[in-house]
């Protein structure tokens, strides 16, 4: 079972103005239970637990609640659903009980990758970042984890929060390696090089971007590195770009303003 849509617990795109924040780019996802010979009681648990992630996913975290609640009376001992549970009360900013909840899970199974990115999110969210990215790290180790990109996204994003810009540019580059054509990764990369002022490479990096994945962020990047360049054709078509699609964005504001930095 994998939670649906990108609303599963409020993450910040990691992108320019959000780049201290982690981000996710499909969605948190709760851990994927083994159907097999399960009993009714475990089939019970399952059901609930797969509808508190959808009610989730959509943003009725009240019923949420209800479906995990119930899910955890029919199975006490099934690991995603306290996942789920985590996730809901850090939601609902109780922080102790999603604590809880996400260390309920790994205890049942250590090896849970998906419980421990959830987990790990909402440390860096409460900026204990060393320990988020330890969490991280813990989830890409398991060589059955499907999506270990979003890991490393993550912890690079956690990394540039605390400081460390040569650890985020680490572990941006691990999630290439993975999935060449990451988005956060590839954007996150781009940032870095153009903070350091390495125009050409911040340019490679975001030319690599998917146009599906533009943004407002990602277009204002390419306006600002194209000027930096002296690149006009370039950064007139990522200013078009920008004002057709995000005309309403504060980086659409910033662009009419004159305001590149």
């Amino acid at each position: 079972m994998r939670l649906a849509g990108a609303a599963v617990m409020a993450a910040c795109l990691a992108f320019s103005g959000c780049a201290t924040q982690p981000h996710d780019d499909s969605g948190l996802k709760a851990a994927t239970p083994t159907m097999g010979d399960e009993t009714h009681e475990r089939m019970r648990a399952r059901v609930h637990t797969e509808l508190a992630a959808n009610y989730f996913g959509v943003g009725n975290v009240g019923v949420a609640l209800e479906e995990v609640q119930e899910a955890l009376r029919a199975d006490r001992n099934y690991g995603p659903a306290y996942n789920v549970a985590g996730l809901v009360y850090a939601q609902l900013k109780e922080d102790r009980l999603a604590e809880e909840n996400f260390q309920r899970a790994l205890s049942i199974n250590p090896s849970d990758s998906d419980a421990r990115h959830n987990y790990g999110m909402f440390l860096c969210q409460r900026k204990q970042e060393r320990e988020a990215i330890q969490q991280f790290m813990l989830a890409v180790r398991n060589p059955l984890y499907t999506t270990p990109d979003r890991s490393y996204v993550n912890a690079g994003v956690c990394a540039r929060r605390a400081g460390d810009l040569a650890g985020a540019g680490e572990f941006f580059a691990l999630a290439l390696k993975v999935r060449p054509d990451q988005p956060q990764a590839l954007y996150q990369l781009a940032d870095l090089a153009y903070g350091r002022g390495d125009y050409g490479e911040a340019r490679s990096f975001l030319g690599r971007l998917p146009r599906v994945a533009e943004n407002a962020e990602t277009l204002w990047l390419g306006v600002r590195i194209e000027r930096r360049l002296g690149d006009r054709n370039s950064e007139a078509s990522y200013a078009q770009r920008l004002r057709e699609r995000f005309p309403d964005s504060r980086e659409a504001r910033a662009l009419i303003a004159g305001q590149y930095e």
